[in-house]
This record gives C-alpha cells, sequence and structure tokens, in this order.
C-alpha cells in the first residue's frame, strides 16, 4: 500500500517567523497517523525556519515551490537545488499551473528542473494539469501526456524517487473541485502512462496526488479514490487546524 503524502504548499504566505508559528500550533494538535507523510512546501526565505521547527519530528518534509535548474550564477532571483539542500528542503515541486501560466514556465524548463533535483537527490513533485477551456475542448488526457514527456529518456532508478501531482487549473483557488471520479480518471491515466512508459513496477509504485481547492469536507472522499494518493493543498494548509484535520482525517 503506498504511504499518503499530504502536502502543503503555502505559495507566497509565511516568512520565517510566520512559518515557525504555524508548525509550533500545527506541531501542538497534530495526531499522527499510519501510513501517511506531511510534507510543506514553503517560500525559500521560510525553508531553514521551517526545517529547524520540524528538526525532532518524523515522517515530515520540507520543500522549496520552485528551483532554477543550473548550481550557480549570475540568475538573479532564483534559486539553486544546492541552495534550497543547505537551507533544508529535501523535495522541490516543479512545473507548478502557478509557473506555468503566470510565469510562462514551459515543459522544456520544467524538465531541466526535474533533472538536476534528481542529480541531487532531491524529490521532484511535477505538476501536471488542464485549464478550464481544455477540459471543456476534451484535451485533458493529451494535455497530461504533454507535460509527462519531460520525463522521456529518464532512467528508472531515478523516477523512483519522483511524484506526480495531478492539479487541474480551472480547481486551484476557485473553490471548484474536481469529482473524485473525474480525479480518479485523470491519476489512472497517469499511472497506465507511466506503466507503459517505463514499468508496471513503477508506475504501481509512484505516488500521485491531487491538488486543486482541496478541504476537510471533501479529503476522505478523495483519498477513497484507487490511484490518488494524496493530496497538494493550498489555500487550506494556511490555517493550521484546517490542514491538520486534512493530516488526520
Amino acid at each position: 500500500m503506498r504511504p499518503l503524502i499530504l502536502a502543503a504548499n503555502w505559495k507566497m504566505h509565511l516568512g520565517p517567523a510566520g512559518a515557525a508559528a504555524f508548525l509550533r500550533e500545527f506541531l501542538a494538535g497534530y495526531h499522527p497517523a499510519s501510513n501517511r507523510e506531511v510534507w510543506f512546501f514553503v517560500p525559500s526565505v521560510s525553508v531553514a525556519a521551517a526545517a529547524a521547527a520540524l528538526r525532532d519530528a518524523t515522517a515530515f518534509r520540507v520543500g522549496v515551490q520552485n528551483v532554477y535548474w543550473e548550481p550557480k550564477g549570475a540568475f538573479t532571483g532564483e534559486t539553486s537545488v544546492p541552495m534550497a539542500v543547505e537551507a533544508g528542503a529535501s523535495a522541490a515541486l516543479v512545473g507548478h499551473s502557478e509557473r506555468r501560466h503566470v510565469f510562462g514556465e514551459t515543459d522544456a524548463e520544467t524538465g531541466l528542473k526535474v533533472r538536476a533535483l534528481l542529480a541531487a537527490d532531491v524529490i521532484p513533485v511535477l505538476c501536471v494539469g488542464e485549464t478550464l477551456a481544455e477540459r471543456e475542448r476534451d484535451q485533458t488526457l493529451s494535455v497530461v501526456r504533454r507535460q509527462l514527456a519531460v520525463l522521456d529518456g529518464l532512467d528508472r532508478a531515478a523516477l523512483a524517487r519522483l511524484v506526480i501531482a495531478y492539479e487541474p487549473v480551472w480547481a486551484i483557488g476557485t473553490g471548484k473541485t474536481a469529482t473524485k471520479e473525474q480525479a480518479q480518471t485523470a491519476h489512472q491515466f497517469i499511472r497506465s502512462l507511466v506503466s507503459n512508459l517505463f514499468s508496471t513496477g513503477l508506475a504501481s509504485a509512484m505516488r500521485i496526488l491531487y491538488g486543486g481547492s482541496v478541504k476537510p469536507e471533501n479529503i476522505s472522499e478523495l483519498m477513497a479514490m484507487d490511484d490518488i494518493d494524496g493530496a497538494l493543498v493550498g489555500g487550506a494548509s494556511l490555517n493550521p487546524e484546517s490542514f491538520g484535520k486534512i493530516v488526520c482525517h
């Protein structure tokens, strides 16, 4: 049975002091549950503070929300993978819809980031998903297939560390959530695609998360689906009580 990952994406919220305060409150009310991990994707300036707050906790991981693929250089404003690791990160979001649609990140750039992370033994969480217009044109599966093409050429040993997050763009921050059936269909397709491209064993072990207006009220029904292995939570992860309910559902 694949352990669930319940992951918070704080986006551009909670600096170092806010991150430390959040985690103190969260841990005070946290009741560990079996077969699940809790990950926090925090602003890069808050990675060290979050890692320090979780140093003595188990089954937790701190990650960054974005990285640049070069290890160093004249790239003002970027965070390299070695810098993220030094601060305490062991995972990173890659290709989040806001990076793609707000900042113009291309599939090729996403692929470079995945490779840089795997080379440094950092876990990439590759985000894929369609816009509302693409869903209405019945292009969901073709969009996801194109976005997963960045994995071509990677070896299976490296891919064993990869996590995929399906996040329909139309459900992020809108209050709309894919039905459990819609989410399951997309997750099942992703798993079958990984199986066809690489191996059934890799596909069976890979964890695929759902992201898009996840909240305490819908977490249980989403997690009951066969191919959904956790959640990437946005707005509801900014409240310790709310996120605690999601994690301990």
